[in-house]
């Protein structure tokens, strides 16, 4: 009988899942941490409210207040001890016990909408009246995903981070190889492959400024531009590559590249990203290629620039469709504008090319990258992160 020979996961698929993995464990401890100091914090701008508990009554015996947090100052009139409570049906929802008499109490409330009902005194005597309305404050915290709510995009946010990283670091040693075994030619072919998964985590590697520089900056910030002896990473490559079409000194670039990448994949894991950061992040990138694509200097030598403008473009739409469920319930309007966004985005892109309309079709990139820039930066005003 023939055997059915089993199939293999790809090389290298193991190592990602421990990747995955690792990020998550990393996550849980880094969001419990958030979740627990976002709890802490106290709304501000408490209104102070008086009521007083008479013998058989409450004066007043009806009270209005906005939905929010609400200070009551409870004046004990009577001469008994007495209690003062919020109820919702048979439930209590906030309540002040053994107010002495002539003494004031406070009870800090924090109301959603609704009527209730208020105790005065001895449980035989009526019961006063609450009405809560909705408030600025209230409409805007029914949006409002709870805290928890962030955990499952923040993991997926991290492994797709993780993951990412690691096809960085495997295309760059593909690169580095290529170049040290002298293939010019398989040299040129790889490197925009291994750009690509950089721009992917771009909205997260560019706060490392060391790093950034090092991996990524154009000649146009080194004193001596090309010629400069500080000029590293990917665009050093990419001069020599396709501006000198030489291999000549590249060797211990492309080694350090490599190097360099490995370092970011260990910051990358130990980052602390907060639900904030996410949308945040790509919508400064987005800013910076808008930027590119309106001088000019992107990929000069290469002339890349299109996949470049698709990889950040890339990489941002992952950090949108995290937070696209909790976007939906929140904004369905900003969702469709930044949908829209990422369509008109695309379309110029792909429509990119050189020649002689070459800086018109830069302007719309340039311009449809800054507007979805700008869109993605209204995400945590919706969610209520900011």
């Amino acid at each position: 009988m023939d055997a059915t020979p089993s199939k293999k996961p790809p090389a290298g698929w193991g190592i990602k899942l421990l990747v995955g993995a690792a990020a998550l464990l990393v996550l849980v401890a880094g969001v419990a941490f958030y979740l627990a100091s976002k709890k802490a914090r106290a709304p501000e701008g408490a209104k102070i409210v008086s009521i007083t508990v008479n013998a058989d009554s409450c004066n007043p015996n009806e009270l209005s207040v906005p939905a929010g947090r609400t200070v009551f100052e409870i004046v004990n009139a009577s001469q008994r001890v007495v209690e003062w409570e919020i109820l919702d049906g048979v439930m209590v929802l906030e309540e002040r016990e053994n107010i002495a008499p002539g003494i004031t109490a406070r009870l800090t409330a924090k109301l959603n909408p609704g009527v209730f009902e208020i105790t005065c005194g001895m449980l035989n005597n009526p019961r006063g009246k609450l009405t809560v309305t909705p408030s600025a404050q209230s409409e805007a915290e029914a949006a409002r995903p709870p805290a928890t709510a962030f955990i499952g995009p923040l993991a997926e946010y991290q492994v797709y981070l993780a993951l990412e990283t690691e096809d960085l670091i495997e295309a760059t040693q593909n690169l580095s190889e290529a170049i040290k075994a002298g293939d010019l030619d398989r040299a040129r072919s790889l490197y925009e492959p291994a750009r690509r998964p950089y721009l992917h985590v771009a909205p997260a590697a560019q706060r490392f400024g060391d790093l950034d520089a090092a991996i990524n900056a154009e000649p146009d910030y080194f004193e001596k531009r090309e010629q400069d002896p500080a000029f590293s990473g990917f665009h050093r490559l990419e001069y020599g590559l396709f501006g000198q079409t030489s291999l000549a000194g590249l060797a211990p670039v492309a080694e350090k590249l490599a190097s360099d990448v490995a370092t970011l994949k260990e910051r990358i894991r130990a980052l602390k990203i907060a639900p904030e950061d996410i949308a945040a992040g790509a919508s400064k990138r987005l800013a910076k290629s808008a930027d590119a694509a309106a001088s000019g200097v992107s990929e000069r030598y290469a002339h890349t620039d299109q996949a470049d403008f698709e990889a950040d473009v890339a990489g941002a739409a992952k950090s949108f469709d995290v937070l696209r469920p909790l976007i939906a319930k929140a904004s369905p309007d900003l969702l469709a504008r930044v949908d829209a966004g990422f369509k008109s985005a695309k379309a110029s892109i792909a429509a990119l090319k050189t020649g002689a309309d070459a800086g018109a079709a830069r302007a719309a990139v340039a311009a449809d990258l800054r507007q979805l820039s700008s869109e993605l930066g209204k995400l945590n005003a919706a969610i209520g992160l900011d």
